[in-house]
C-alpha cells in the first residue's frame, strides 16, 4: 500500500465529538474533517459500530479516514450504543434500538455547520450490514453506501444459520460478542472516575446472545428484521457493494447488482474479510479511490463515472494448489455489462453411478459421513492472514460420496452460483446435506472450489421446516455459493457429498443414511478471458497506526485425533497481540483459544470450548475480561455455559455466569 500524507485539504481530527440522541444518551465519535469545513461544508461518510474506535478498528481507521476527508469530506466513525466511549447498553446485532440511532445519528450529521446535508455510509461486516439496514428505511440524508462483506439475508446467508444448518460460528460469534462488549471506556475520554461507573452499568445490562439467536431457530420475524432481501425496493440510495472469494458472504453482491433498483455497482476480488486496499490474498486495489468516485458522484454531484461502470466487476481466480493461506492469488479481473449476465450458460452434469457424466445415467449411491468430515474447511470468515482458507480437500473426499469428470478437454471459467438438483431419500428424520466443488489437479491435490449446505428438513421452507419421512423420496434445489474460478484443461471436477461438515455447520440431530435417485449440477460457465477486462488503481491509505508492540502476534490451527478415545479435534490458537498507542497511551491486546472436538461415530458428542482473554487501559486504570464458553448437544437439546470475569489491576470487578438449554427444533 502506498501510504499518502499530502492531500488537497488539510484535515483536523476530533477524538471524541458527542453526539447526543433524543434519549439522551451520548455516543462518542471520533470524526476527521477538513479544516475549513465549518465555512465551507463537505459530504459526511458515517461508520457506525460496536467495535470500538479508540483501539479495535484504529489500524484499518488510520488508513482508510484520513485518506477520505483529505479528498473533501468529514469522516465520522461513532462507537454504538454501549461500546467504545458511548453512554447506554447493546442489546443485539441490528436490533430496532441500533437502527433507530442510527436514523438519529445520520439526521444529527445532516444538520452540522460542517456537513452540506448530504451523506454516505460505509462498513464491512457489521457497518456493512447496517448501512444497508440502515438505508432501506429511507432517512432523508443518506444518498450513498459501500457496502463491504455483508448480507442480504439474516437467516440463511449469515454467521448463524446458513441453508438452514446452525453454523458453529453461532456460539462462536456469541463468545466473541461477550468478550467486545464486556471492555470498558477509555478514563482519558470519559474520566478517571466515571470510566468504571459506566462499565459496571455495561456490565450489568450484558446478556449472552447464544439465548435468543439459538430461540430463534427458523427463519421468523426476528431474522426478516434486517434482511433486506424481504425488500430490495426499499433500498434508494446509490448502493457500491463489495466482497471476497476468500470471505464467507460471496453471495450479497450478485444478489444486491440482481435486485436493486436504486443505482448499484458489484465488485468482488480474491479477498479475506477486509477492506480491499489492505485485504489479502493479493492482489489489493485502490478502494479509497473507487469509494471517492462513487462518494463524489452520489454525494458530490459530480460526473465521475461511477454510474457507468460495469454492473459487475470480478476477479477469476486461477487453479493453484491448496494451502491454507496465500499471500498471493493469480487470475484476471473481469467484467460484466449486466448481472445476470447473458454470457454465462449452465454446463450440466449429471451425477452416475459412473461420476459426473454429461449424459443420465444410474445413480444408486448412499452418503452417510463420518461426524470429522470438514476438517480441512475455510473458516466461515478468514481474517488472520493466517490459515483459515481451505486446505487440501483430499482427506474429506475420502470420507464424502464423490463424483468425478474425466479430464476436461478445455479449459472452464465458472462465475456465479452452482446449482444442484436432487432426488434423494433419508433413512431418518432429520439430515444435513453438505456439497462441495472442487478441482482435481494432476498433482493430485484436491482444492476447493465452493460449497453448499442445506438441513434437508428446510428442504421446502426455511420458515416452516419439517421432518423428513424415512424411506420417502423427495427432491431438491441446492444454490452453492457464487465462485469465480478458472478450471484448466486436464484437470476434472469433482462434487464430493458429506452429511457432515465439522467444523463448520453442528452436526443433526440423527446421523442419517441419504439414499441417491437422481442428481444433477449446473455450473455457470463464461467465455474465457485472455486477460484483464477492467483495472484498478494501486492501493493507498494515510499514514499507518503508530504503536509500540508489547506483544507479537501469532496463529496455530492443529488437527488431532485421540488414540484413545477416537475423539478428532481441531484447536487454534490466536494471539492478536499487544500494543501501546504512540498518539494517546492506550494499551490493548487479545488472545483466543478455540477447541472444536468430535467423534466420528456420534453426531451428540460434538463440543465446543472457547475462551477469549482481552486486556488494556493505562496505568493504574489497567483491566482485563476473560470470557470462556462450551456449548454441546444431545439428540433434543443444545446445551451452552459461559462465564465473564472482568479485573481491574489483577483485582475482580464483575463476574457473570451464563447457562442456555434449548431444544432443537429440527437444526
Amino acid at each position: 500500500m502506498r501510504i499518502v500524507t499530502d492531500f488537497p485539504h488539510k484535515v483536523v481530527e476530533t477524538p471524541d465529538m458527542g453526539i447526543t440522541l433524543p434519549d439522551g444518551t451520548r455516543l462518542s465519535a471520533r470524526v476527521w474533517m477538513p479544516e475549513d469545513a465549518a465555512q465551507n461544508p463537505v459530504p459526511a461518510i458515517l461508520e457506525f459500530l460496536p467495535y470500538r474506535k479508540r483501539d479495535g478498528t484504529i489500524e484499518r481507521d488510520e488508513f482508510s479516514h484520513p485518506w477520505t476527508a483529505g479528498h473533501g469530506y468529514a469522516c465520522v466513525r461513532v462507537d454504538m450504543r454501549g461500546s467504545g466511549e458511548s453512554e447506554g447498553i447493546f442489546d443485539d446485532e441490528y436490533s430496532p434500538q441500533e437502527m433507530q440511532d442510527g436514523q438519529d445519528v445520520i439526521a444529527w450529521i445532516a444538520e452540522q455547520p460542517w456537513c452540506s446535508g448530504a451523506v454516505g455510509m460505509i462498513g464491512i461486516s457489521w457497518g456493512g450490514f447496517n448501512g444497508l439496514q440502515l438505508a432501506a428505511l429511507r432517512p432523508p440524508a443518506l444518498k450513498a453506501v459501500v457496502t463491504v462483506c455483508s448480507t442480504v439475508d439474516r437467516f440463511a446467508d449469515d454467521i448463524h444459520y446458513k441453508g438452514g444448518c446452525q453454523l458453529i460460528e453461532n456460539f462462536g460469534w456469541a463468545m466473541n460478542m461477550l468478550s467486545y462488549m464486556s471492555r470498558p471506556p477509555d478514563p482519558e475520554l470519559v474520566g478517571a472516575n466515571r470510566w468504571r461507573e459506566m462499565w459496571h452499568t455495561r456490565l450489568d445490562g450484558q446478556d449472552f446472545l447464544l439465548e435468543p439467536w439459538l430461540e430463534h431457530q427458523h427463519r421468523d420475524a426476528y431474522w426478516q428484521h434486517g434482511s433486506v432481501c424481504e425488500d430490495y425496493s426499499a433500498i434508494q440510495a446509490a448502493v457500491l457493494t463489495v466482497g471476497g472469494w476468500a470471505d464467507g458472504y460471496r453471495n450479497t453482491m450478485a444478489h444486491l447488482v440482481a435486485n436493486l433498483d436504486a443505482p448499484v455497482k458489484g465488485l468482488v476480488g480474491p479477498w479475506n474479510h477486509k477492506y480491499p486496499h489492505y485485504a489479502g490474498p493479493k492482489p489489493a486495489i485502490g478502494f479509497l479511490q473507487e469509494c471517492k468516485r462513487w462518494w463524489d458522484q452520489y454525494l458530490k454531484g459530480h460526473d465521475t463515472g461511477a454510474d457507468k461502470l460495469p454492473a459487475y466487476r470480478a476477479y477469476l481466480m486461477d487453479s493453484v494448489a491448496p494451502q491454507r493461506w496465500y499471500d498471493e492469488r493469480p487470475g484476471r479481473w473481469i467484467a460484466e455489462d449486466q448481472w445476470p449476465s447473458p454470457n454465462i450458460a449452465p454446463l450440466r452434469f449429471h451425477l452416475t453411478d459412473a461420476g459426473l457424466s454429461a449424459e443420465p445415467g444410474k445413480l444408486s449411491g448412499q452418503v452417510c459421513s463420518d461426524q470429522d468430515v470438514g476438517c480441512e474447511a475455510p473458516e466461515f470468515f478468514p481474517f488472520a492472514f493466517a490459515d483459515e482458507m481451505a486446505g487440501d480437500q483430499s482427506a474429506d473426499d475420502d470420507k464424502s460420496l464423490c463424483f468425478d469428470t474425466e479430464p476436461l478437454a478445455e479449459t472452464l471459467d465458472l462465475l456465479g452460483a452452482p446449482v444442484l438438483r436432487m432426488s434423494l431419500a433419508s433413512d431418518a428424520p432429520t439430515a444435513n446435506l453438505v456439497v462441495r466443488l472442487c478441482d482435481l489437479r494432476p498433482d493430485g491435490s484436491s482444492a476447493f472450489i465452493g460449497l453448499g449446505v442445506l438441513n434437508l428438513c428446510h428442504h421446502r421452507s426455511h420458515a416452516k421446516p419439517q421432518k423428513l419421512v424415512p424411506g420417502k423420496a423427495f427432491d431438491i434445489v441446492l444454490d452453492l455459493d457464487q465462485i469465480g474460478y478458472r478450471i484448466p484443461a486436464g484437470h476434472r471436477l469433482r462434487v464430493a457429498l458429506s452429511t457432515a461438515y465439522w467444523p463448520f455447520i453442528w452436526p443433526s440431530q440423527d446421523k442419517p443414511t441419504l439414499s441417491l435417485d437422481e442428481g444433477l449440477i449446473e455450473l455457470p460457465v463464461r467465455p474465457l478471458a485472455s486477460g484483464d477486462e477492467c483495472q484498478f488503481e494501486e492501493p493507498e491509505g494515510a499514514a499507518r497506526w503508530r504503536i509500540e508492540s508489547l506483544r507479537s502476534s501469532s496463529y496455530e490451527r492443529q488437527w488431532s485425533r485421540d488414540p484413545a478415545t477416537g475423539e478428532v479435534v481441531v484447536q487454534i490458537e490466536i494471539d492478536a497481540g499487544k500494543n501501546r498507542d504512540l498518539e494517546h497511551g492506550l494499551i490493548s491486546g487479545s488472545q483466543t483459544s478455540e477447541r472444536w472436538a468430535v467423534h466420528p461415530d456420534d453426531p451428540h458428542s460434538a463440543r465446543a470450548d472457547i475462551t477469549w482473554r482481552k486486556e488494556g487501559g493505562r496505568p493504574g486504570a489497567m483491566w482485563r475480561t476473560v470470557a470462556s464458553g462450551t456449548m454441546t448437544c444431545d439428540h433434543d437439546y443444545y446445551y451452552a455455559t459461559a462465564r465473564l470475569e472482568c479485573f481491574i489491576e489483577d483485582e475482580l470487578f464483575f463476574e457473570e455466569d451464563y447457562e442456555v438449554k434449548k431444544p432443537r427444533k429440527l437444526v
